[in-house]
């Protein structure tokens, strides 16, 4: 039994061994991509909304109000990227139902490089938002000693990131592939139904997380109306 699809090589390039994780990543942006432009070809105020497209609306404004609920603004950066996150993940869990299909989630390398993208992120965001200086004296505070301990924190984030999504989305599929040999016609479609629930609720959390890193990164001090720190902070 196959425990992750980097075992899987459909082809080389190059002498680059091609495995399914990289392939299945590749055809489900493509779909992503295709199914996005596909629902919007005709975005026009004429142009009465299909089915798909108020579809796709509502699971984008539902995103939106995730986000300004957790930063408390709406902010389309976070929008791109979290909701990006989102659906990929969201995706990729979803068509563990296909036959043959391995979700490329299943492969701790997309994890880790799903998790890597939020450890980039969280200090461009950061950056943007608070300046350099600001967004570093972040690793500082509330005192010096505490700079190697918010950098194990940080790294720390990334790591839970990519073991989390891993971790769920493969004990799903290795309970399944177990419960195939005892009742191979009762089990898996329980299994399949649960492993859906699973996949969309970690795409959730995942997302979520990401959101939450880059809007504690971003978050500056409450100010007076006159530009100064409240009386309480001036000390």
């Amino acid at each position: 039994m196959e425990l992750t699809p980097d075992e899987n090589v459909i082809f080389t390039l190059g002498g680059i061994a091609i495995n399914a994780t990289i392939v299945n990543t590749w055809i489900i942006m493509a779909l992503l991509v295709g199914v996005s432009a596909l629902i919007t070809r005709n975005l026009r105020p004429d142009v009465p909304p299909s089915r798909w497209r108020t579809a796709l609306e509502v699971a984008v404004g539902g995103i939106v109000d995730q986000i300004a609920e957790i930063t408390g603004k709406s902010d389309a950066r976070v929008l791109y990227f979290a909701g990006t996150l989102f659906l990929f993940i969201f995706t990729a869990n979803l068509a563990t139902v296909v036959p043959g299909f391995d979700t490329p989630t299943a492969s701790l390398s997309t994890t880790a490089a799903l998790a890597l993208t939020v450890l980039v992120a969280v200090p461009i965001f950061g950056i943007g938002s608070r300046g350099i200086g600001g967004y570093l004296r972040t690793y500082i505070e509330p005192s010096l000693i505490m700079l190697p301990f918010n950098i194990i924190g940080e790294v720390s984030r990334g790591i839970s990131l990519a073991i989390r999504l891993y971790g769920n989305i493969m004990s799903g599929a290795v309970i399944a592939a177990i419960l195939l040999g005892v009742a191979p016609f009762f089990f898996p479609v329980l299994m399949d139904m649960l492993g859906l629930l699973t996949g969309v609720i970690q795409a959730y959390i995942f997302a979520i997380l990401a959101t939450v890193y880059i809007s504690s990164a971003t978050a500056t001090e409450p100010k007076a109306p006159d530009g100064t720190k409240p009386e309480k902070d001036r000390t």
